[in-house]
């Protein structure tokens, strides 16, 4: 509701820019045509030199308006792209062209990517949830959330939550468990400061999956910060 007003808003705008660059014009092209018959006419009260002082500051009040309208009018179109376009877009990527007449079955992350689309993170983070219950040994759903929680909320700590509850939450399978160790043990270090954090699901790693390319990942990493 509230994108719709400023794009309402927006939408005045730029309509009253038009009007303002549409009028400007007409009055440069009525002092025009006043100084050409005045000229013709040799100028006898010199009114010529007023009027054309006063015809650059329209054509300067005209270039101003012309700034504002394309300026304005970009906006608009990139809101109305973003907010009526990309959700379409995103809605025919999301489903599979139909044969014999059906409908191949909507992806499960439809609505969450469309609200990431149009911004509405917290309306997709719910999306995503829904999806995770409806897919509970997909990793995809936690890994999304995390990364809205992270990046545009600016909210570390909520992203540790979410993918700590979804390691404890499931017993997930080995590379499904050991990716969501790692960016565990990354939010830890990188966004939270706490490497001691880090260290400790790493090793953890080391111990689920002894003898595995993950346990030798995590010894990798412990080694390259001085760890092991």
């Amino acid at each position: 509701m509230v994108k719709n007003v400023w794009m309402g808003i927006l939408a005045l705008l730029v309509a009253g820019s038009w009007f303002m660059f549409h009028k400007s014009g007409d009055k440069g092209r009525d002092l025009e045509i006043r100084i050409d018959q005045l000229l013709s006419q040799g100028d006898p009260q010199e009114l010529v030199p007023k009027l054309r002082t006063e015809r650059n500051g329209i054509e300067g009040e005209r270039t101003f308006n012309g700034i504002l309208l394309a300026f304005l009018s970009a906006g608009l179109i990139g809101i109305v792209f973003v907010m009526q376009v990309l959700p379409i877009i995103a809605h025919k990527m999301t489903h599979a062209v139909y044969d014999s007449g059906e409908e191949v079955e909507q992806d499960a992350f439809h609505d969450a990517r469309v609200l990431m689309a149009q911004g509405e993170w917290e309306g997709a983070i719910e999306a995503f949830r829904i999806a995770a219950a409806e897919e509970p040994l997909n990793r995809m759903p936690y890994i999304e959330i995390a990364k809205i929680q992270k990046m545009y909320l600016g909210d570390p700590a909520a992203a540790i939550t979410t993918l700590r509850e979804a390691i404890e939450g499931q017993e997930w399978q080995e590379n499904d468990a050991a990716f969501l160790m790692f960016r565990l043990a990354e939010l830890y270090d990188e966004d939270g400061g706490d490497r001691e954090s880090a260290v400790s699901i790493l090793e953890q790693v080391m111990e689920q999956f002894p003898g595995t390319r993950h346990s030798a990942n995590a010894r990798t990493k412990l080694h390259e910060w001085g760890m092991a």
